[in-house]
């Protein structure tokens, strides 16, 4: 039989998979409006949010093969939606950033998917909330020791 901590332990695992599907489903459902793959969503979401990037560090950003980002950043450049500029600091590389029209696209869209998010997360307060995400990296933090 097993221990009470472990039943603890195995129940809190299951709701927390459960919860987790459920709302990436709903928030992947929600990319699925805007026409957009998963994959390139991210990006997209990422060079609207954080600014120009590397080629290389979107790749280790979403861990994308070399080969297959180059792929995957060629087809948005030719929707017209990111461009590549010259890397200041290293003229080997260039930066992807969003043109014109992939920013009028997100900020046609992020607000709407922000909203998505924000309803999937309604169901606990804000306190709830910060002691989700304190309890979640310590979690993160403390199963990673497990592998180092």
């Amino acid at each position: 039989m097993l221990q009470e901590e472990n039943q603890l332990d195995l129940r809190l695992f299951r709701i927390w998979m459960k919860a987790t599907k459920t709302v990436a489903d709903n928030i992947r459902n929600d990319i699925d409006r805007y026409q957009i793959n998963n994959e390139n969503f991210m990006i997209l979401e990422l060079l609207y949010s954080k600014g120009p990037h590397p080629v290389q560090k979107i790749s280790e950003t979403f861990a994308i093969p070399s080969g297959s980002i180059t792929y995957v950043v060629d087809k948005l450049e030719k929707k017209g939606l990111v461009k590549r500029l010259p890397n200041p600091e290293d003229r080997r590389a260039s930066n992807v950033t969003l043109t014109d029209e992939g920013r009028a696209l997100f900020d046609e869209i992020f607000p709407q998917h922000v909203a998505t998010i924000s309803q999937n997360l309604s169901f606990i307060t804000e306190d709830e909330k910060e002691q989700l995400i304190y309890l979640l990296k310590k979690i993160g933090l403390g199963a990673k020791e497990l592998n180092s």
